[in-house]
């Protein structure tokens, strides 16, 4: 018994010892064999030759000498110093322990579009081969920049004859601003030729006709005024060339334009009686027109002048160009004016009350403009417009019936022609304002005038 006893106990050691062997053996195996089944992280410090220096890996490799990777739609074994182009699909195999390649699965429709592309990159680079050396790459680089720069130096050329040089341009600024001149200056240099007796006749209109642009500003205007011109103008009006006297009104006209101070010095320049002079005599239309202009510039907002104007006979002046042949294109202008006198009164007196106000309401209390108008017979003169064709010409009409209504009431109730004009005119109104209706256009313009006519019948009833 004992015998057997020791005898198992030496096979149990023997077969121990076997385990050991086998076990140290297989963790040996195992130990060997790990690059090819498991994923391991080498720290970069570890990885160092001989001499103590880290090794160049393949991304620090210079672009240039890498080796062009062309992806199938198979798996492929990459190299070590092979670029592979973005958008591929990538992965590591387990087994081998080397890493692939292969297009992406929805790459299979654009490999031709790439393929062109490329082709027309690289120029006559041959693009069939299976790789790229750097020279190849280094040359289709350098034909691409050398085709860009040739490119820019023509788009360049073509800029230098289209336009001039930023340094010509700069010199030809500063000769500009060497020449520049106030519009002071320039008055004077334009009185100067007006009133040279060495300029000739177009030469003296086109200064006129320059001076007319600078003096519709005030502070011009003013200038004009201390330098002499105003004066000059105003003797103007007496040439005996119509061109002269046309433009000269044309001036006085737009330095009299809402200035008191050269309305006040034109006025007692004798101004006034001289536009008088020139509408009540044979002129031409163009000279006429032009005197009407001034002489409604001098007479707006200034009470003073228009008592002068009537003191002066300006009514019956302005009732004469109704009986002069070819002065039709006057008379809506003349009762214009007289509308804006008329209601520019009126306004002031309804104003809010102030010293100033005050002051000024009793200078247009001296002005007796309305009962010159009724005794002068205005009333019927400025009924007649409205048988005029033109609706700008009766809608102005039609404004100045209505604020003469209140002092010719009588004697338009009298008037049978008026009665039938107002008649045709509502008749003819009601169709065109429904007409505009039908267009969309509630409140428009033949509305407004069959409002005006309408209005005025129903203040003759």
């Amino acid at each position: 018994m004992s015998c057997w006893v020791r005898l198992l106990s030496a096979a149990a050691k023997v077969y121990l010892l076997v385990l050991v062997v086998s076990a140290v053996f297989s963790w040996s195996s195992l130990g060997d064999r790990v690059p090819e089944f498991a994923l391991t992280k080498i720290e970069d410090s570890d990885i160092k030759d001989d001499s103590g220096k880290e090794p160049i890996t393949e991304d620090d490799a210079d672009p240039e000498d890498l080796e062009v990777f062309y992806p199938t739609h198979q798996w492929q074994t990459i190299r070590p110093g092979q670029a592979v182009p973005a958008g591929s699909h990538v992965r590591l195999n387990l087994q081998t322990g080397d890493r692939e390649a292969k297009l992406s699965d929805d790459e299979s429709g654009r490999g031709d579009t790439r393929e062109e592309r490329r082709r027309k990159r690289l120029g006559k680079v041959d693009v069939d081969s299976n790789s790229f050396t750097s020279e190849e790459l280094k040359k289709a680089l350098a034909k691409m920049k050398k085709s860009e720069k040739a490119e820019r130096k023509t788009h360049e050329e073509e800029v230098r004859k289209k336009f001039r040089p930023i340094e010509q341009l700069k010199e030809e600024f500063e000769k500009l601003n060497m020449k520049m001149e106030t519009d002071y200056e320039i008055m004077v240099k334009l009185i100067s030729k007006f009133n040279s007796s060495a300029s000739t006749l177009d030469e003296k209109v086109a200064a006129l006709y320059d001076l007319e642009y600078y003096v519709h500003q005030v502070d011009n205007a003013k200038d004009f005024l201390s330098m002499g011109g105003l004066q000059l103008v105003i003797e103007g009006l007496n040439s005996t060339e119509a061109a002269l006297k046309e433009h000269a009104a044309f001036v006085l006209g737009a330095a009299l334009s809402s200035n008191p101070k050269v309305q006040i010095e034109a006025i007692e320049g004798g101004a006034l009686q001289k536009l008088l002079v020139i509408l009540a005599t044979e002129q031409p239309l163009a000279v006429k027109k032009k005197a009407l202009f001034a002489l409604s510039s001098m007479l707006r907002h200034f009470p003073y002048a228009q008592q002068q104007f009537l003191k002066l006979g300006g009514l019956q002046v302005l009732r004469s160009l109704f009986r002069q042949k070819g002065m039709e294109t006057l008379h809506v202008r003349v009762v214009t004016l007289l509308y804006d006198l008329i209601v520019e009164k009126m306004l002031l007196e309804d104003s809010q009350q102030g010293d100033q106000i005050e002051e000024k309401i009793q200078q247009y209390q001296q002005v007796k403009l309305v009962p010159a108008v009724v005794e002068q017979d205005w009333c019927v003169v400025v009924s007649n417009l409205l048988a005029m064709p033109e609706h700008d010409t009766r809608e102005k009409v039609l404004k100045t019936v209505a604020v003469l209504m209140a002092f010719c009431r009588d004697r338009y109730r009298g008037d049978q022609a008026l009665s039938t004009t107002l008649g045709l005119l509502r008749s003819e109104y009601e169709e065109l304002a429904a007409e505009e209706q039908r267009e969309g256009d509630k409140d428009g313009y033949f509305k407004e005038l069959l409002g005006s006519v309408n209005t005025i019948i129903q203040e003759l009833r």
